[in-house]
Formats: C-alpha cells, structure tokens, sequence
C-alpha cells in the first residue's frame, strides 16, 4: 500500500498553494481549476501529494496532534530562512544528537516540520 495524498481544506486556498511551493518547494502535479478549487503538488510525478481544496468556513485546518513532515537539504538555514521571511517557528528540537527538526504553520493553520 503507498500513501497517495494529504489532504488540507481551507478558505486560504491560493495562500496554501504558495506556501507549499514556494516554501516547501513542491510543484503542481494536478490543478482542477477553473472547473473546481483544487489541486495537487508533489515533489514529483507519482510522489506523494498535498492536495489543497477551497472549502468555504474551512478557517482553521490546523491540528496540535498532527503534522506533515519534510526533508530539507539543511534544517537550519531553512528555519533562519521562514524566521526571516516573518513566520512564526518553533526553536529547534533535538531528541537525539544526529536529529534535528522545528515546526511553523501553513497558512491554514497545518503544523509542517522541516527536518
């Protein structure tokens, strides 16, 4: 079984798809528009995708039990990066000594880590 998608609903629908790529650095996959609000980006064809749907009264899609994680080429400018451009991130967390990884929410209110 492979996982196909996460889904996120949200009124800040053209705000979401700029933060994953331009933040996270993913590509359309799929776009519906005009015929409906919604769309796929992925790191590549057949990768996972984060499909992002308009749903009106969706103010809040954030959840404290969960998140999306990503890989990053180098955690701490990524995070040094997001504090810059004005997001608001967790200080860096360090379980073990060769793992490092923060959080900052999406414009829907979704907890990514970058790892």
């Amino acid at each position: 079984m492979r996982m196909l998608h996460v889904t996120i609903q949200t009124e800040k629908f053209e705000s979401e798809i700029e933060f994953y790529r331009d933040v996270v650095g993913l590509t359309l996959q799929r776009d519906l528009r005009p015929a409906k609000d919604l769309v796929f980006l992925a790191n590549g064809a057949g990768e996972t995708c984060v499909e992002v749907i308009r749903t009106l009264g969706a103010e809040d899609a954030g959840n404290d039990n969960l998140s999306i994680g990503f890989m990053t080429e180098d955690v701490e400018k990524k995070r040094k990066d997001l504090v810059a451009a004005g997001y608001e991130v967790t200080p860096m967390i360090s379980p073990m000594p060769d793992v490092q990884f923060f959080f900052v929410k999406d414009p829907a209110g979704v907890r990514v880590q970058f790892m």
